[in-house]
């Protein structure tokens, strides 16, 4: 797991350390990585819930699971998914109530890498 100290890098800064990494071990073992794969398109493709919600949910699971890469990749692909500033929050909300004092901690970060993937205007 990054230790961030900045508000700005839970987003981007996180993803862009964890790349070259994931590229690393993705070259030596390339099937595990093609299977996470195919089993990633398969839980995010559109069905009942869009796929906003899902990442949505993966984004409340990841605070929940303190996972700082999981946060800011699922904080992206909410953001890209048009999922807005208050439905993060209200996600993150959910985990904090399912996951307690941890998730106070880690909520703020998803809601920092969250904004740092949105050009919605931060609420009054």
């Amino acid at each position: 797991m990054a230790t961030m100290t900045n508000q700005n890098s839970y987003g981007r800064a996180v993803l862009d350390e964890l790349r070259p990494l994931h590229r690393e071990l993705r070259h030596a073992i390339p099937d595990v990585y093609k299977g996470f794969g195919e089993f990633h398109h398969a839980a995010f493709a559109e069905g009942d819930l869009d796929v906003k919600v899902k990442e949505l949910i993966a984004f409340a699971i990841a605070v929940a699971q303190r996972c700082d890469g999981c946060i800011a990749s699922h904080a992206e692909s909410a953001a890209r998914a048009g999922a807005t500033r208050q439905e993060a929050a209200e996600a993150i909300g959910v985990a904090m109530l399912m996951n307690g004092g941890p998730a106070t901690i880690y909520g703020p970060r998803a809601y920092a890498a969250f904004c740092d993937f949105t050009e919605e205007p931060p609420a009054n």
